[in-house]
């Protein structure tokens, strides 16, 4: 928890690279500080947009853009490969102060799809917009598509091997494609960048962005554009953003379900993340982590996973970078 200064107007924001089996003993020195240096760079970028006045959309949007930029983080520039090879990418965001939200599912030639996500809500009627049709919409925006290739990565692509292996052997062992799923490891099964926020005027927002789950197949979409699953916020209460098995974030309507016990049940931000993260969710077999911060300024970063890349900047206080639950 990082607790708002006493101030008139407090602000803040938090950001998250996913979250997963992240092992001390597999990240070498120079991994770590990659990760560490890029979750500073853009939870700071936020944190400017917002120390100047600006608004939580902007600072969402911005630091999200870094996170999509790099290819350390599942998002856009380090999107995961589908079982054909392909990439196929996800993103939502949501405004707290008008309830207005916006998402973009399975597009694949789109570089940062946080923007398009902000387009769809500001710029159409709708709230999501998938496949094809989301990019001829970012067409009629002037959003340039680019080259599928855009995202491929030699990690990314061995990670895809070594999924394919695992599934075809489970496949061949079970003749059940659910055994063949859930025989993948956590890191194959979710990878997430995210982002929330509040302003000097009180607007709350929140964003996320995927690349989805290795390996997924026939369309498969996660909970990242789904607002109340990995994405919500509302002003006077809270904004979440979701990084973990999709699926059960659907089901369960985590991001939502946080907000709504702070709203209907007057429990903390702290609290409620931590019972919907670490007592509900575990409960029903599901793994991952959120972060979210309230109209106070205070934030919550709860994880039932082994790591989750994070970071927070409240008011005027210094950058929080965090890995594990130590440091």
């Amino acid at each position: 928890m990082s607790p708002a200064s006493a101030q008139e107007n407090p602000f803040g924001i938090a950001i998250h690279g996913g979250a997963g089996t992240i092992s001390k003993a597999k990240l070498t020195d120079e991994q770590e500080q990659a990760y560490r240096d890029k979750l500073e760079e853009a939870v700071n970028a936020g944190h400017k947009i917002l120390a100047k006045g600006g608004d939580s959309l902007d600072a969402v949007k911005a630091a999200i853009n870094i996170l999509e930029d790099s290819p350390l983080f599942n998002a856009g520039m380090g999107a995961v490969y589908t079982f054909d090879g392909t990439h196929e990418l996800d993103a939502s965001i949501m405004d707290g102060n008008t309830m207005n939200a916006g998402a973009v599912a399975g597009v694949k030639h789109i570089k940062n799809p946080i923007d398009l996500a902000l387009m769809v809500m500001n710029k159409s009627d709708h709230v999501m917009l998938s496949g094809v049709g989301a990019e001829e919409f970012a067409l009629t925006q002037g959003m340039p598509l680019v080259p599928a290739n855009t995202f491929d990565t030699d990690s990314r692509y061995k990670q895809l091997l070594d999924a394919k292996a695992k599934i075809n052997a489970a496949e061949s062992a079970a003749k059940d494609f659910h055994a063949s799923a859930t025989s993948l490891d956590l890191d194959y099964k979710f990878g997430t960048v995210g982002a929330v926020a509040l302003d000097k005027n009180g607007n709350l927002a929140a964003g996320t962005s995927t690349g989805g789950m290795t390996a997924k197949r026939f369309g498969r979409i996660g909970d990242s554009p789904v607002i109340g699953a990995g994405t919500y916020a509302e002003n006077g209460v809270c904004a979440v953003s979701a990084t973990g098995h999709g699926e059960y974030f659907i089901r369960y309507h985590v991001a939502a379900d946080i907000c709504a016990r702070m709203k209907y049940q007057q429990k903390n931000v702290i609290q409620a993340s931590d019972e919907v993260i670490n007592q509900r969710l575990v409960e029903a077999g599901g793994s991952g982590g959120i972060i979210a911060i309230d109209a106070q300024g205070n934030v919550a970063t709860p994880f039932n996973t082994e790591g989750m890349y994070r970071a927070s900047r409240v008011n005027k206080d210094a950058p929080l970078i965090m890995i594990w639950r130590d440091k």
